[in-house]
């Protein structure tokens, strides 16, 4: 489907912590105007629009159903993303939605199946692989300046987001916790470098049963633990290359390298996957150490937003979009294939995936 007109209209569905980094990062993009949005509590949705000039405060049906908005971006709690991706696609919506796709793999195949019978399109985050820093990993690979990818070590570990959430419950509920949160961004990335997954073994752990939030009106509050919060998992990628993943809310500091990418001939480290640019390090054959072929954070490398912004060109001139429903389905059944491991005592997992992008 192919838009006439020079610029997406966006309903922002869901106005909570982090939407105002997308409305913020969305202004200038030409791509893309933010023409409404729309909260299950309107004074969240009264506060956004007052702080990002967003011309219309609607209800959530009103957003979904009325007129003037092409894509939805849905920045909803995970467990509602399906229910409210769907509902926008039965009204001729596009969707963008925040990770993951969905909570559950018959869900998100339902999405997928949906976008296409309407010929509609549906991204996904995460979108850290558009970034410089994932970006500049694949032209190294891609040159040949570590050989052929034998191996990639990730790490995602730190004490938790009710140190700067102020309503942090829902990350450590079943289809969150550190996998399920963080877990999609890093697996965007590997998979960005080092193709599909097959197969996967875990282990996960939940030491503490209950976590108090620490910041914001209601810091002190304590709440029960749903889920594992910590997460170790080994993945055989489909190009024989092996990798582990470590994702966890339970570690107090680490020294540990957020990324690494292992050839036959030399090595890359990069940045955390959950951010979109360097620093990017690599020694090759021949090199006596490593060198920085990207520098720390700029502004240039990339924003979150970013793969909202080429789905809408791909809206707008019928070409593929990079951060698709495809993507992101294959992203869930690896999280998941790690969930069902991790359950069942480290049993290994196979991954299976032959879905095409909308």
């Amino acid at each position: 489907m192919v838009h006439q007109r020079e610029t997406v209209r966006v309903g922002v569905l869901g106005c909570g912590n982090v939407s105002s980094r997308y409305v913020a990062n969305l202004a200038g993009q030409p791509e893309v105007t933010v023409v409404a949005c729309a909260d299950a509590d309107p004074a969240r949705a009264r506060a956004l629009a007052a702080t990002h000039q967003v011309p219309q405060v609607r209800s959530v049906d009103e957003l979904l159903t009325g007129p003037g908005v092409d894509l939805v971006l849905n920045l909803t709690p995970p467990r509602a993303h399906a229910d409210l991706t769907l509902r926008a696609l039965d009204h001729g919506r596009h969707v963008y939605t925040e990770k993951p796709l969905a909570t559950s793999l018959a869900d998100a195949r339902c999405i997928v199946e949906t976008a296409q019978a309407r010929s509609l399109r549906v991204g996904a985050a995460p979108d850290t692989f558009l970034g410089a820093g994932a970006r500049a990993c694949a032209k190294l690979i891609a040159a040949g300046r570590i050989g052929v990818p034998v191996s990639v070590n990730a790490t995602m570990m730190n004490a938790g987001p009710e140190r700067f959430h102020p309503e942090p419950e829902f990350l450590y509920q079943e289809g969150a916790g550190p996998l399920f949160d963080i877990g999609p961004y890093y697996l965007a990335v590997l998979t960005a470098l080092m193709g599909p997954v097959a197969r996967v073994g875990a282990l996960g752990a939940t030491p503490r049963a209950e976590r108090t939030v620490l910041t914001g009106p209601r810091a002190g509050v304590t709440f029960e633990v749903g889920t594992f919060t910590h997460v170790t998992s080994v993945l055989e990628f489909a190009s024989g290359a092996l990798g582990t993943l470590v994702t966890s809310f339970d570690v107090a500091a680490t020294r540990a390298p957020h990324l690494e990418i292992h050839g036959t001939e030399g090595t890359i480290v990069a940045a955390q996957a959950n951010s979109w640019g360097g620093p990017v390090l690599v020694k090759g054959k021949g090199d006596a150490d490593f060198t920085e072929v990207v520098a720390g954070p700029t502004a240039a490398d990339g924003f979150m937003g970013m793969g909202l912004v080429d789905l809408a060109r791909s809206i707008l001139t019928d070409r593929p979009a990079a951060a698709t429903a495809a993507r992101g389905f294959h992203i869930l059944e690896i999280l998941t294939a790690i969930s069902t491991s991790a359950h069942t005592n480290g049993r290994f997992t196979p991954v299976h995936s032959t879905l095409t992008a909308p």
